[in-house]
């Protein structure tokens, strides 16, 4: 469902910095929840690594 609205967003866009504009804000979501799941990953990683 959600693509379908995404894909019909992006042919409705009145030039291609809106297309962009929709990619990146449909995609930065994910990329920020993966760079904080890693920042914690390594975090607690190396705090269980020192306390052995």
């Amino acid at each position: 469902m959600q693509v379908e609205h995404i894909q019909k967003k992006l042919e409705e866009a009145p030039d291609e910095s809106y297309q962009i504009g929709v990619i990146i804000g449909t995609f930065l979501p994910f990329v920020v929840l993966v760079i904080i799941a890693y920042v914690l990953f390594y975090y607690f990683k190396k705090r269980n690594d020192a306390s052995n």
